[in-house]
């Protein structure tokens, strides 16, 4: 339930239509992308939000069909939220062998470049859009591995390690990001297992993501399977990048972020519907405000997480 506080930053939440699956065409790509479409049934001009799924064990929710606890949330709040099943995704049926198969930290930055290249062809698959989206308002969202998608889309760069050269995925259209539960920095912070396995995250520099980002940090969050570091690690993108930049650590969250992924999931393992409220709340004020500096959301949203006796959380910025 919505405090009286909270209902003035946000306004009334609008009914949200969504349509999927859009499809895109994509020549050179494995499948076709394939991406869902939510929106508020009024308004125009809207901003776009790209949400990046994560992997993780569930067959269905790293793909267009996950985090509806997010998407709707801000659908419902003015945002058309853009949501790609990339090829890594558990409901496609890739063969492992074949090289376009392999870890796609490269082709999900590209399923999301596509999507920008091809939002007028969105617009047209679904005619209630027609025609209502500022494509000059754009932000990126990504959770687990999708913050690592969001992260590189931000600026941050990392060294192919199929040919030693460094690649740079920064996209100039989007102008904000929120990384939940983002992969931080590589070397001696990484287990054997992510050496092994996602060896593209031994190179991460964010030294060169200066796009404005909402940093969100489970402080329970150890992933002890990918990283030594504990729980610091996934705060590593907002300690390690030049500001603007604003870090949300959440008290007692581990990776899933109180269940961000979709509703009542079982692989939850810190299941809390109140934290994943005021999740969705804040990071709606923080893209609102950067895409909006006129907007004073943001700084309301701050002010009523830091007061009262049952924090969630805590910010931080620079």
């Amino acid at each position: 339930m919505t405090d009286p506080a909270h209902a003035d930053i946000l306004g009334s939440p609008a009914p949200v239509l969504s349509v999927s699956p859009v499809v895109l065409p994509a020549p050179g790509r494995a499948v076709d992308l394939h991406v869902r479409v939510s929106a508020p049934v009024t308004g125009s001009d809207l901003p776009v939000i790209l949400l990046s799924h994560g992997l993780g064990f569930s067959n269905n929710l790293s793909s267009l069909n996950g985090y509806a606890p997010l998407a709707n949330f801000w659908a419902a709040h003015g945002f058309v939220v853009i949501q790609p099943t990339h090829l890594d995704s558990r409901t496609l049926t890739l063969d492992p062998d074949q090289s376009e198969a392999a870890p796609h930290w490269r082709t999900r930055a590209e399923d999301m470049k596509r999507i920008l290249d091809q939002l007028d062809a969105i617009e047209a698959a679904v005619p209630q859009l027609f025609g209502r989206l500022d494509h000059s308002r754009i932000a990126v969202a990504g959770h687990s591995m999708g913050g690592h998608t969001a992260s590189l889309l931000l600026g941050a760069r990392l060294t192919d390690p199929n040919d030693g050269t460094e690649v740079d995925l920064a996209e100039p259209r989007i102008k904000a990001g929120v990384l939940l539960a983002a992969p931080g920095r590589g070397g001696d912070a990484l287990t054997e297992f992510t050496v092994e396995n996602y060896s593209f995250f031994l190179t991460t520099d964010f030294s060169t993501m200066t796009t404005p980002t909402l940093v969100v940090a489970g402080d329970k969050d150890d992933s002890a399977f990918l990283t030594v570091a504990g729980p610091d690690w996934h705060a590593d993108p907002y300690t390690l990048s030049p500001g603007p930049k604003s870090l949300l650590t959440l008290f007692d969250a581990e990776h899933g972020l109180g269940g961000v992924s979709g509703y009542d999931v079982a692989e939850t393992t810190d299941e809390n519907p109140e934290r994943v409220a005021a999740l969705a709340r804040l990071s709606w004020a923080y893209l609102h405000g950067e895409l909006y500096p006129e907007d004073s959301a943001w700084k309301a949203a701050r002010d009523a997480l830091s007061a009262g006796p049952d924090r969630l959380g805590r910010v931080e910025s620079k």
